[in-house]
């Protein structure tokens, strides 16, 4: 008989690991997170978390939702058409962290839990899940880091899963109408059903713990680095690549709402300042084209560090 999904405990992880980042982000940036909690008609609801306008963090969102609905939305079977008008309830904990300092990178991680059901079948389950890591100046040993925490993430897991989730990460954020990536990558997985719940689940709770060793000491190496008006006026540019990949592509952004989810929350990922320049290139030998040169590209960084 197939393994039964504890939802229960699904629910409860994902409540301690919105508390567990908001509380070291507020330790580190030194602002408090404004909480929203809210209901959905349809069913389910959520606790939204937003931390504005602060000196270390412009923005950011840790968001949990568990919503419950009558039919998936088409986002949500367009690589499983079979699961069309299931009935469906779904959790996760999508954050997104835009910082003030450009030389500091937004990161984007979440983690999901979804279950379709029908009449007189067995419910189908899976996970997703995923972080990645997007510059507006690139340093090598930001980059190594944050990909040796990747890897460390899937390393209990088998030897194959973190190429494996590394190239589905570097394949699902890219921009094809820009063709670049959305930054240096780092972990991307869906459908996750193989091997059973316990195993699906603590791959899951492992990339969602890994998330913080991940990102905070690239943010404590690179907050008090010195910027100016330049450094803005591209971190502003850049952030245009953010929105247009969430507003096009983003299946979070897009089962949000198709499903009818609360807006408010589901575009809480947009960063307060941004700015489109048209047909603009960065100089020739510039640390702005030095980020298209050698970071806005799949790279080994793992291999290439060892070598």
């Amino acid at each position: 008989m197939p393994e039964a999904p504890d939802i229960h405990a699904v629910r409860s992880y994902l409540l301690d690991l919105q508390d567990r980042i908001c509380d070291a982000l507020t330790a580190e940036a030194g602002s408090a997170f404004r909480e929203d909690a809210w209901d959905r008609p349809e069913g389910g609801g959520g606790r939204t978390r937003v931390l504005e306008d602060g000196a270390v963090l412009e923005k950011a969102g840790v968001n949990f939702s568990h919503v419950t609905g009558g039919r998936l939305p088409a986002s949500a079977t367009a690589q499983r058409p079979e699961l069309a008008g299931r009935r469906f309830e779904a959790m996760g904990v999508s954050l997104v962290i835009h910082p003030r300092n450009p030389y500091v990178p937004t990161s984007h991680a979440n983690v999901r839990f979804f279950v379709a059901e029908r009449e007189g079948e067995e419910p189908v389950w899976w996970f997703g899940g995923g972080f990645d890591l997007t510059p507006y100046y690139g340093f090598r040993e930001d980059a190594v880091h944050w990909h040796r925490a990747a890897q460390a993430a899937c390393a209990p897991f088998g030897s194959d899963v973190h190429p494996r989730y590394k190239q589905w990460c570097d394949t699902y954020f890219f921009l094809k109408h820009r063709n670049e990536p959305r930054g240096v990558g780092g972990l991307f997985y869906d459908d996750l059903n193989e091997g059973g719940f316990d195993r699906c689940f603590a791959l899951t709770r492992s990339v969602g713990d890994h998330y913080l060793p991940a990102y905070l000491p690239i943010l404590q190496r690179r907050r008090a680095t010195p910027y100016g008006e330049r450094e803005v006026a591209f971190q502003h540019y850049r952030r245009g690549r953010y929105v247009e990949f969430n507003l096009v592509y983003d299946r979070g952004t897009l089962f949000g709402l198709q499903s009818g989810g609360r807006t408010e929350s589901i575009l809480m990922s947009l960063p307060p300042r941004v700015s489109w320049r048209y047909d603009w290139h960065p100089a020739p030998g510039s640390p702005e084209a030095e980020l298209y040169d050698l970071y806005l590209r799949p790279r080994d960084w793992l291999a290439e560090a060892d070598a």
